[in-house]
Formats: C-alpha cells, sequence, structure tokens
C-alpha cells in the first residue's frame, strides 16, 4: 500500500487500535477480532518484546491488514519496522531525525506532540498527521478543540485517554482520528480468546466516528453563507 493510500485509510476509518500483545498468535488473534469489527488499521507498539517480528507476522499472514509501528524513538527500529512490513510509523514524541527519514522511505509517519508549538513544528517537519499524546490530561477534547481552532491545518490524532464515551467528542473537536489501545482491545479479551467482545468494541468506536462526522457535515451544510455583492444598502 502507497503513503497516499494509507493516508487516505487512516483518515476513512478514523481509529487506530495499538495492539499491546505478548506473541505472534495474540497479535494475529487481535488483528482478526478488529477487522472484523470494520478496522482494518492495528498499531504494534515498540514496547512489546519482539514488536518487530509482529510485524513481520501480520504482515505475511494479514495481507489486507494495515499494520504500523508505534512508540518509535530512533530510526534504527524504524528502518526494521518498515523492513518487516510497518507501514506507518507512530511515535510518543516529536523526534525530527524520525520524521525526516520517514519521509525518504516514503513511509507514513505520525509523530507524537502537545503543546502548539510542538504540533506546529511536527507539522511543518513533514508529518503527515500529528499525534496530541496523552491528550486526556491536558482537557480532552476541549484541549482538542483549542489546537484544531488555532491549527486548522494540521490533521490531529488525539490519543491518550480516549474511550467509548469521548471518541465522538475527539472528532467533533476537530481531530482527524483517534487511537485507542486496550479501551478498544482489552487484554482480558485477548487472554480469555473473546473475539466478539472486540468486534463489538470495535463497531462501538467506528460508530462514535462515524456519527460524528454526520453531524459536523450536517452543521456544515446548514451554514449559509450570502456573498457580499457591494449592491445590499447599508442600514441607516
Amino acid at each position: 500500500m502507497k503513503k497516499d493510500e494509507v493516508c487516505a485509510l487512516i483518515r476513512k476509518i478514523g481509529v487506530i487500535p495499538a495492539v499491546r500483545v505478548w506473541s505472534g498468535d495474540d497479535a494475529h488473534f487481535a488483528a482478526e477480532a478488529v477487522t472484523t469489527g470494520g478496522i482494518p488499521i492495528v498499531e504494534i507498539t515498540m514496547t512489546v518484546p519482539g514488536a518487530v517480528e509482529l510485524i513481520a507476522h501480520l504482515h505475511k499472514s494479514k495481507s489486507k491488514i494495515l499494520v504500523g509501528a508505534g512508540t518509535l524513538l530512533d530510526t534504527d527500529t524504524a528502518q526494521k519496522c518498515i523492513a518487516a512490513g510497518a507501514r506507518f510509523l507512530t511515535a510518543p514524541a516529536f523526534n525530527p531525525v524520525i520524521v525526516e527519514f520517514a519521509a525518504k522511505q516514503n513511509i507514513a509517519v505520525l509523530p507524537g506532540a502537545l503543546t502548539p508549538t510542538e504540533v506546529l513544528a511536527a507539522w511543518n517537519s513533514g508529518a503527515d498527521f500529528v499525534k496530541v499524546f496523552p491528550c486526556g490530561p491536558v482537557g480532552g477534547d476541549k484541549y482538542i478543540k483549542a489546537l484544531h481552532t488555532a491549527l486548522p491545518q494540521v490533521p490531529l490524532i488525539a490519543a491518550g485517554g480516549v474511550n467509548q464515551q469521548t471518541a465522538g467528542s475527539y472528532i467533533l473537536a476537530g481531530a482527524a482520528a483517534i487511537g485507542v489501545g486496550t479501551e478498544l482491545i482489552p487484554t482480558e479479551a485477548i487472554e480469555k480468546r473473546q473475539p466478539h467482545r472486540i468486534n463489538e468494541l470495535a463497531r462501538r468506536f467506528t460508530r462514535q466516528v462515524k456519527e460524528a462526522r454526520e453531524e459536523i457535515e450536517a452543521w456544515q451544510k446548514s451554514l449559509i453563507i450570502k456573498a457580499y455583492t457591494g449592491t445590499e444598502a447599508c442600514e441607516k
């Protein structure tokens, strides 16, 4: 999948599930479960032992799933992830070296940032999206709205504190997508092999995103903008 197709899919689905598991079988199970629920995207974080091998496992066994690498802190690891099949890279913080590296490799990159200065720096460096992390502790959807109002040109991904109750609010606030971890893929559901539970959570999150976007679209259509022609008489 090419970079522009990756970005288009992330925008379309609007949910990036972070998979934190301990084996290839668990990763395969989690990926299958979220895909069945309507989310053909998974992010394997580097905090998981054998993360690169898990990416390779999913890339080879689940060709229809968009696999990404998360919590990247250096280009050596980024290179290994790309070689294993990762098609997008994310990080909890902004590292211009990784963003530049991803651009040269023609790979989608979603660096983390928190303050307006960091968000703008990440965007100007060539990021495809900017992941606002952790947005929950600093104001949640209200903080995303403030950033989006000030920097509407930057596609923001809200991460860190997103759950079923707040997912739609982040989209309404201006987020292009949301990043979700155990709220979408509970550890217990993986351990007990409960695909139906993850299926349902995936459907709930995507429904929240869809309904929020429909609400935004309806609001935009309701706006009546009358162009000034210069012929209207001024009120006396």
